[in-house]
């Protein structure tokens, strides 16, 4: 095995094992080997045998064709089949979770993200619009059996769901981030409580309703972390310090939901696909281009936190207007059907 192949396996084990245990100790319960045989390994002092690439591999479920793959024009990505996905919110943010969390355990960690439609991080300070953004991905695009016979119902999340949520929340205001928005943001979300409405998905369909004022105070939240370049929980007092947002405005679309993100170790891409799946890559090349198209689009984009306030105001009315509109035409209907 080349030593350059070698090296790039073990920083992709030390990214994954995160500093919850030593390498050598982490790599030695592997392969059954002392600390010292393990980082004569690390150093390239001694070539690994293919039986412990197997099984370092499997383990730590690496592709090897991340390691040995030559043409530039390839790119190895992670991700979580639609088919293997236990689908249940417990699952879904516990994953979402543990990511943020050992993104903000490294030094100097900052995000920098396009959002198309939907920001499903601080969605989570609205819980009630949370469980209705799984419940929709999972009954309508994912077809999962339990839910396909099922109406949207008016419950709380589990103390296990707004425990994890909390804490993503925590991780992810606690970061430095950049932000991307555009005029689509958040419609693609009222459409979908519009659909629900009108295909009877609702048990009670004044639920719309509901939804559609969580949307409206989840829209003055967003306005609100603008307007100090501050992120925070929903009900909770902004920062003295810290947690700085700087966020921008698309006039057109962006494509898709990507985040970049960088610490003093590690730089890398996660995209969303299949609506709200992700994918992730440390493809150095690949990050490096997708890194450089987003520093362009913000380039080109206009700030609208903290200063340019006539546009931030502009563009948040529209949005909330937008919104109560949907909800007038919903309440009116219902009022027909009372």
């Amino acid at each position: 095995m080349l030593r350059d192949h070698q090296s790039a396996l073990f920083e992709i084990i030390k990214r994954k094992i995160n500093g919850e245990n030593s390498l050598g100790d982490a790599v030695g319960e592997v392969l059954s080997l002392s600390n010292d045989a393990v980082y004569r390994r690390y150093r390239g002092e001694t070539q690994l045998t293919i039986h412990e690439l197997g099984k370092l591999s499997k383990h730590y479920s690496i592709s090897l064709d991340s390691l040995f793959e030559s043409d530039d024009n390839k790119v190895i990505f992670d991700f979580q089949p639609i088919a293997h996905i236990d689908f249940n919110m417990d699952s879904y943010l516990e994953k979402i979770s543990f990511g943020l969390e050992s993104l903000r355990k490294q030094k100097s960690p900052e995000l920098m993200m396009v959002i198309n439609n939907t920001h499903f991080l601080q969605l989570l300070n609205f819980p009630h619009l949370t469980r209705f953004k799984l419940f929709f991905w999972g009954r309508t695009y994912l077809n999962v059996p339990e839910l396909n016979d099922q109406h949207f119902v008016h419950k709380k999340m589990t103390e296990n769901n707004n425990r994890v949520g909390r804490q993503i929340l925590r991780d992810y205001t606690a970061i430095p981030s950049k932000e991307l928005l555009d005029p689509e943001f958040m419609l693609g979300f009222t459409r979908e409580i519009v659909y629900y409405f009108n295909a009877r998905l609702f048990e009670d369909p004044a639920y719309a309703i509901h939804l559609l004022n969580q949307l409206v105070a989840f829209v003055g939240h967003i306005k609100h972390q603008c307007e100090i370049g501050k992120k925070f929980v929903f009900n909770t007092s902004p920062p003295a310090n810290g947690n700085e947002l700087e966020v921008y405005l698309n006039d057109t679309i962006n494509g898709t939901t990507t985040t970049y993100y960088k610490t003093d170790e590690l730089e890398g891409i996660n995209m969303a696909h299949n609506l709200m799946n992700t994918m992730n890559t440390f493809d150095k090349q690949y990050v490096q281009d997708a890194r450089d198209v987003l520093i362009r689009q913000f380039e080109n984009a206009s700030v609208i936190s903290v200063h340019n306030q006539k546009e931030r105001n502009r563009y948040f009315f529209k949005l909330t207007d937008h919104i109560e509109k949907v909800k007038r035409q919903i309440q009116q209907e219902l009022d027909e059907q009372s």
